[in-house]
């Protein structure tokens, strides 16, 4: 009739919370339909492996193992591996390939309380692919500087006098190379200078190959894979053939493989061995989530687990083993060149050193002589030269990559082959890494309802660009400086993210209800060793490490080593206050997400609560009206309020709800005066 609004309370009251419930158990059960899948297990084994496998294999692994006991930390690594990394390895594979969705979705579906779960892990992943690729920058810079006849920091530079700059030879040619040449660095984090063209060049070289790789989704990336995941392994096995027939490489492995049981006492060890492991799965970003999104929902992916930890354990040992029997050829390089200069001085003394080699002398005899030299001699040149000192001196991250291994091809016949050799392996190891962080960002994107419209290339256009914008702070004078705070903090929420992944599918969705999800899906029901790393000790070791963590940042005041000039040296400094600040604000931006994921719905759900025995205030409603008054009513006339009955809010003990027989239903009329 006329102006008369109509509503079947019938209908909606018998579907109410049933519909609901039904439609939420669905999404729970199917994921989505329509979700891109891999074009083979292959490929998706190589996109894990490569994201997993990463530049901390090269450069962060075989300096834990030179600090933490040589052979020894491989033990508290194996045992981290087997207890924290593969029961949540496991966890985000299999959420991913039930749900099919990205990390932000998937946690909601978990629970729309963790939505900011998935969040918390797109600005982490944001966060670190701003500054990766700045590293794969400097990789492609130190590549294209190989193309040579002559490495351009096996020799220092000359002035108009044809003098040898000062700074240089107070340094060595790798480490001006590095600051002076690369990044022409300043002398503090409050001092940018400007942009550094060339490292500007790069990095947009750098974000253009990394847009090429990922403007299409897996359909593209997919492809790179096999090139990025492989090509490191052959290198590996290239150098590692070229590095036992190095003069020295027997004492490097001897040294990285003789185990000081001793430093397993030491709570840190285990510390750096859980973070190794936590880091090195590439855990909490959301790009496990979003890989194990495109399997087939029937894949095994306990198996999958199960290979992709060994070979990275496998490729960490490997890689270590390759690293250090180069070090090994440095080290007695530098060793028999500090000989050279104490024997010249012990010659006099001891005439049976004349016209012998360096390597001809026993480190015993030479040990012995010096300390008869000492005692007739207190005032002395002689530099104490020890072989084991310099196995010890270590370096990690881009000092280690720039430096060090800058500074052991000087010395290798070939050096040009093997410095493009070892640069084009670690732009492979970043490009790895980068197409799976940056993943954890794009699937979140894809996935949200407002975007579907939007052409993929475009929106990943946008996401470079956006990166980009934030990376030019790494291309000034202090970008080095920027690189080390962003990557201090920036992934500092990544723990906790792991630690509340773990909580929520064991205590909110349920062990029960994931194990039976593995089972489904796979024909395996994970057993006792599951279930108890997931339940009881992967939380416990998670808890630890966040508390010790936390505390090591309360005690510590953080630092940084800035170049100066003036002593050719880098010098420990302090961060001022706003760079703390920032530090602060990276270090939380990864948790603000989960608290107003939480806060949100929990004010829904009392708004909710509150609204379901409550009219409209200043409303006046009347039911089995015939006659329409909308004229009289005008914009006052409104329809029965939908209420809150039998919704997954429900307090129901039932788990089913309020549904009504499908006879009891009748519609009737409803008007609402003020």
């Amino acid at each position: 009739s006329g102006g008369t609004l109509w509503a079947d309370t019938g209908r909606k009251s018998r579907y109410g919370m049933a519909e609901t419930k039904q439609k939420r158990e669905e999404s729970l059960e199917a994921g989505e339909a329509a979700r891109v899948t891999w074009d083979s297990p292959v490929q998706f084994f190589f996109t894990v492996l490569g994201f997993c496998v990463g530049l901390g294999n090269i450069w962060r692994f075989p300096y834990l193992c030179q600090q933490n006991g040589g052979g020894a930390f491989i033990i508290p690594f194996l045992i981290m591996l087997v207890v924290v990394g593969m029961p949540l390895l496991l966890l985000e594979l299999a959420l991913g390939q039930k749900l099919r969705v990205g990390a932000a979705e998937a946690w909601k579906k978990v629970h729309p309380a963790l939505a900011g779960v998935g969040y918390g892990s797109t600005i982490v992943a944001t966060i670190v692919g701003c500054y990766y690729n700045v590293i794969i920058a400097w990789c492609i810079f130190y590549l294209g500087s190989s193309f040579t006849t002559t490495l351009p920091w096996s020799s220092c530079p000359l002035t108009e006098d044809n003098q040898t700059i000062a700074e240089c030879e107070d340094s060595s040619e790798t480490q001006y190379f590095w600051f002076r040449t690369t990044l022409d660095a300043s002398g503090s984090i409050d001092d940018p200078v400007g942009i550094k063209y060339w490292t500007f060049l790069c990095l947009v070289l750098s974000w253009v190959i990394v847009y090429l790789i990922l403007m299409k989704g897996i359909a593209s990336s997919g492809k790179v894979v096999y090139f990025t995941a492989m090509f490191p392994y052959v290198v590996l096995t290239i150098f590692f053939f070229r590095g036992i027939t190095l003069k020295g490489a027997t004492a490097g492995l001897s040294h990285m493989f003789t185990p000081k049981l001793e430093m397993l006492l030491k709570p840190t060890v285990w510390l750096d061995a859980a973070n190794q492991v936590f880091y090195s799965f590439g855990l909490a970003f959301g790009s496990i989530i979003s890989f194990g999104s495109y399997n087939n929902p029937k894949k095994n992916c306990v198996k999958d687990v199960i290979i992709i930890s060994f070979t990275n354990a496998f490729t960490a040992i490997y890689a270590c083993a390759v690293i250090f029997s180069i070090l090994g050829f440095k080290a007695v390089h530098l060793f028999e060149k500090c000989m050279e200069h104490d024997v010249g001085i012990l010659m006099p003394m001891y005439p049976e050193f004349k016209n012998r080699n360096m390597e001809d002398i026993p480190q015993d005899e030479y040990s012995l002589a010096m300390s008869g030299f000492t005692k007739i001699h207190p005032q002395n040149l002689l530099k104490n030269c020890s072989l084991v000192k310099e196995l010890d001196d270590s370096a990690q991250g881009t000092g280690f990559a720039f430096i060090v291994m800058a500074d052991v091809f000087t010395k290798i016949p070939g050096a040009p082959f093997w410095s493009a050799l070892f640069f084009m392996m670690l732009l492979s190891l970043g490009l790895g890494s980068q197409i799976g962080i940056m993943e954890g960002v794009m699937s979140t994107l894809f996935d949200q309802p407002s975007l579907k419209h939007i052409k993929k290339p475009v929106l990943v256009g946008c996401v470079a660009v956006g990166c980009f914008s934030i990376g030019l702070v790494f291309t000034t004078g202090a970008g080095e400086y920027w690189l080390t705070l962003f990557d201090s903090f920036g992934a500092t929420g990544l723990t906790f993210i792991a630690f509340a992944e773990l909580l929520s599918v064991m205590y909110v969705y349920g062990h029960e209800r994931f194990t039976k999800d593995i089972e489904t899906m796979t024909g395996v029901r994970p057993g006792l060793y599951w279930q108890l790393m997931w339940r009881f000790v992967s939380p416990t070791l998670m808890a630890a490490v966040i508390a010790s963590s936390t505390y090591f940042m309360l005690t510590n005041k953080p630092v940084y080593t800035a170049w100066n000039r003036n002593t050719a040296a880098g010098e420990k400094k302090e961060y001022a206050g706003w760079s703390l600040g920032v530090a602060a604000l990276l270090a939380m931006s990864s948790l603000i997400p989960i608290l107003v994921g939480l806060v949100v719905h929990l004010v829904k759900r009392c708004n909710s609560r509150d609204n379901k025995h409550a009219y409209e205030a200043g409303k006046f409603y009347r039911v089995d009206t015939t006659a329409s008054t909308v004229p009289m009513l005008g914009d006052n006339y409104e329809d029965f309020p939908d209420l809150p009955v039998g919704d997954e809010d429900s307090d129901s003990d039932s788990g089913t709800g309020i549904v009504m027989d499908r006879e009891a239903g009748k519609p009737f009329k409803l008007e609402v005066m003020d």
